[in-house]
């Protein structure tokens, strides 16, 4: 069965634009370049990868762009730009001229108003990104959900994902609000959504019976019409790694149907991002 992993990252810390990224987190600070990567991929049969930005940077970007071009197995690039700069119109553009160039995705967990995305100055960005079909990845967590429920409304033809399920914390069981308001964005909305990341949020026991819960929510939700598989490596090593969590999605998707099952390991990544 064909794989795509839609969401992973690449960095080197050399380059000193990952704002996030602190000697605290000591499991990810160092380079994480496709020489890492590669020998997983194969083991795990992935086949393509989208690659995401961690940095608030366009170097970050283009540093991405140039991975794309060099590495066969990455499939497109999600980048950033300054959705508040006179000339973000301007960057998309330019930044579109590469193929690998699929969409962009803000940082707005670590944005301090939760309403950001609602800003009226925003609406260039987002109405450039409908009319040129580009991507928005969604980097949310619970308390965004009802501003990212509003923004879908104003933009329903604007091509978003969901990323990591919305971020629901499933450690300490605290996101009563997070199954109801999900549901209401699968179903009033046309987003997708990536079955990645939970892994992270399950804190010391990132079992599948833990998880279950809310893998089973997402893919009643969305359907397996619109959820696609990703790994989120290697901030997965956070939690796990990434065969641990491929064999997890393997036994969470097996009891569906084989076409259901090719929908969210590879065709809905590979029709959303044009690969």
């Amino acid at each position: 069965m064909k794989r795509i992993d839609s969401h992973q990252h690449f960095w080197q810390l050399a380059r000193g634009d990952y704002a996030w990224l602190t000697p605290e987190l000591e499991l990810l600070y160092r380079d994480f370049l496709p020489n890492v990567l590669q020998p997983m991929l194969k083991s795990a049969g992935v086949e393509k990868t989208v690659l995401v930005q961690a940095a608030e940077t366009i170097a970050e970007t283009q540093f991405l762009l140039q991975l794309a071009q060099d590495n066969e197995f990455i499939g497109g690039v999600v980048g950033w730009v300054n959705m508040e700069s006179a000339d973000a119109v301007a960057q998309l553009a330019h930044l579109g001229e590469n193929p690998y160039f699929k969409g962009i995705r803000p940082m707005i967990q670590d944005i301090a108003d939760s309403n950001w995305m609602l800003k009226p100055e925003l609406a260039p960005v987002f109405e450039y990104l409908v009319e040129n079909n580009l991507t928005f990845d969604a980097l949310v967590m619970p308390k965004h959900l009802d501003a990212l429920y509003a923004l879908l409304l104003r933009y329903p033809e604007l091509n978003v994902v969901v990323d990591h399920g919305a971020k629901p914390d499933i450690a300490n069981e605290l996101t009563p609000q997070w199954f109801e308001k999900i549901a209401l964005i699968a179903s009033d909305t046309s987003a997708f959504c990536k079955l990645s990341g939970l892994v992270t949020e399950a804190g010391n026991e990132p079992s599948l019976s833990k998880l279950t819960p809310y893998m089973a929510h997402l893919l009643t939700s969305f359907g397996a019409e619109r959820l696609m598989w990703g790994s989120d490596w290697p901030v997965i090593k956070l939690a796990s790694d990434y065969s641990s969590w491929v064999k997890q999605v393997e036994s969470f998707l097996k009891h569906l149907p084989e076409k259901e099952q090719q929908l969210v390991w590879s065709t809905n990544a590979q029709q959303f991002y044009r690969i």
